[in-house]
């Protein structure tokens, strides 16, 4: 799943999409609400992806690979968890 604003793009992997747990954690530790919790797991605020200010509290909170943020005004740089 992903979706794009203007500056940022929010990618969750397919797989740990649907995951309930996972889109809880995601909507905790976002401090600008680009996550929420939805009946199929993770949703994704599109009115709120311009907000992100690349804290990568999102990327920490998850299991490797399955957020990534991109800097659509960096060449597409992507910020991923380690």
């Amino acid at each position: 799943m992903r979706a794009d604003g203007i500056f940022i793009a929010v990618e969750v992997d397919d797989t740990v999409a649907g995951d309930a747990e996972l889109a809880l954690k995601l909507s905790d530790a976002c401090p600008v609400d680009i996550f929420a919790q939805a009946d199929g797991g993770v949703s994704i605020v599109e009115q709120n992806l311009d907000e992100c200010v690349l804290c990568g509290l999102c990327l920490a909170a998850v299991p490797e690979g399955a957020v990534s943020i991109v800097k659509l005004y960096d060449n597409d740089a992507v910020l991923t968890s380690a």
